[in-house]
């Protein structure tokens, strides 16, 4: 069969794979390959064991796969047939050297332009996917037109806006996609390219171009806002807490003014992802770099609020449980960092187990998709862990439950069931504030909310 576009994807991670496989739906008039280095992860891109947990993946993949989508590890002959290359390639905080702990870590990024330069024969439109710092294009823009093949490349911007759990449902309906590029003519033109994909089945007033700048800028930016307001409402948590206030009630009441809005107004144990931590402290060490120390300390602020809630977390955890816990045997409902996928990457989950594993709990991590990434996570921590991803079992001669993750199974487990096989006193720390507090104690269980008042049968 003959594509009117050939459209490559480099990488194959949690935003090229779904990303690819919705373009594949939608415009079967392309042919679209993923290309990764990773040999195992192309494999079980290519079979129903699929690398990566999204709800609805399967389906599409299916839908498309071997008729317009493919995986593959070749990665020349991909860039060499591609007439758009997207880069989806993996930017993790740097962890040495100048910026270690703030700055993107780009040295993937850099490879795959280098590769792109060596192995591409014609002129082709290059589509920035990853989280990358501000002006990143322009750095692009200097290797790809380095080239001695008179070569021309078009550098554009085109963010990722992807909640995970929800990832396919939001490339089918997006809030907006943004594309950034030059404003020339030609880079008008490669905009309205990328513009046309995604035309086949996003209406034309939620594609926004703007100049690449300001793309690169805006992924950072309504991250941090998101991130803002979780760690606020965490704030306000600690708050309630010690007025007898209901954070719940509070959410409710203040998400009501439409000024303001309902969304990400949850308490919780704190916010985890490969995005919101480190994109914040990517737009802390840009504002550094300029002397906006001022801005940077307010950004700061917010993974700082973060850090505080996940400590204040464990500490309740131990206060309640008679200031100690070892030898205690302690179930973590839950090791996602949210629900609905496996990704573990900044769970609050991490900080959570190690602290008790400090204080010498006995830990047994349960939950339906994140095990085998728990025990990668996990790896090398003294203590003891168990894995068990039914919540029954795990509960067995349990002391205590701490629910991490806010997965709807948790919802309906029976409790009274849980709490029958369980040491007592027993205690329920509902670190997502999901579960009918008044009907757990009423079970029997000493129950632990956040930014609620405790529900306890101690005098």
């Amino acid at each position: 069969m003959k594509f009117a576009k050939n459209i490559l994807c480099i990488g194959a991670g949690y935003v090229g794979g779904p990303t690819m496989a919705v373009i594949a739906a939608k415009c079967p008039g392309c042919k679209v390959t993923v290309v990764d280095v990773n040999e195992e992860r192309i494999r079980r891109w290519n079979s129903d064991d699929l690398p990566i947990f999204e709800p609805g993946l399967l389906d599409v993949v299916r839908s498309v796969r071997g008729r317009n989508l493919f995986f593959s590890n070749d990665v020349v002959e991909g860039i060499r047939a591609a007439d758009i290359i997207f880069v989806s390639v993996n930017t993790p905080t740097k962890t040495f050297g100048h910026g270690a702990g703030m700055a993107s870590d780009l040295q993937y990024w850099e490879k795959t332009a280098h590769e792109i330069v060596a192995h591409a024969d014609r002129s082709k439109i290059i589509v920035e996917k990853s989280t990358l710092p501000v002006r990143t294009a322009e750095a692009m823009e200097c290797i790809l037109q380095e080239n001695k093949k008179g070569i021309h490349f078009e550098v554009i911007s085109n963010p990722e806006f992807l909640s995970e759990g929800s990832a396919v449902k939001d490339l089918l309906e997006p809030d907006r996609v943004l594309i950034g590029s030059r404003q020339t003519e030609s880079g008008r033109k490669a905009a309205q390219e990328i513009a046309a994909i995604f035309a086949h089945w996003v209406a034309a007033d939620k594609i926004i171009t703007s100049n690449l700048w300001s793309a690169e800028l805006s992924k950072l930016v309504a991250n941090a806002f998101l991130a803002q307001r979780i760690s606020s409402i965490n704030a306000v948590s600690a708050l309630c807490e010690k007025t007898d206030a209901d954070v719940a009630e509070i959410s409710f009441a203040v998400g009501s003014d439409t000024r303001i809005g309902p969304r990400f107004l949850n308490a919780s144990v704190g916010f985890g992802g490969s995005c919101f931590k480190k994109d914040i402290l990517n737009l802390v060490y840009i504002c550094r770099s300029y002397d906006l120390n001022e801005v940077a300390d307010y950004w700061q602020a917010v993974i700082e609020i973060n850090e505080y809630q996940q400590e204040r977390f464990v500490r309740k955890i131990i206060k309640e449980m008679f200031n100690t816990i070892v030898g205690k045997k302690i179930v973590l409902l839950g090791f996602a960092f949210k629900a609905n996928t496996g990704d573990t990457r900044e769970s609050p989950g991490i900080f959570v187990a190690g602290k008790l594993l400090e204080e010498r709990a006995q830990l047994v991590i349960s939950d339906p998709q994140a095990l085998e990434n728990a025990r990668k996570e996990l790896s090398g921590l003294d203590g003891s862990v168990e894995y068990e991803p039914d919540p029954y079992r795990a509960a067995v001669d349990a002391q205590a439950i701490a629910v991490i993750t806010e997965w709807d199974i948790y919802r309906k487990l029976d409790f009274a069931k849980i709490f029958a096989s369980m040491r007592k006193p027993a205690f329920l720390f509902d670190g997502r504030n999901i579960l009918d507090h008044q009907k757990l104690f009423q079970i029997g269980f000493n129950v632990f909310p956040l930014g609620k008042p405790s529900l306890t049968h101690f005098k």
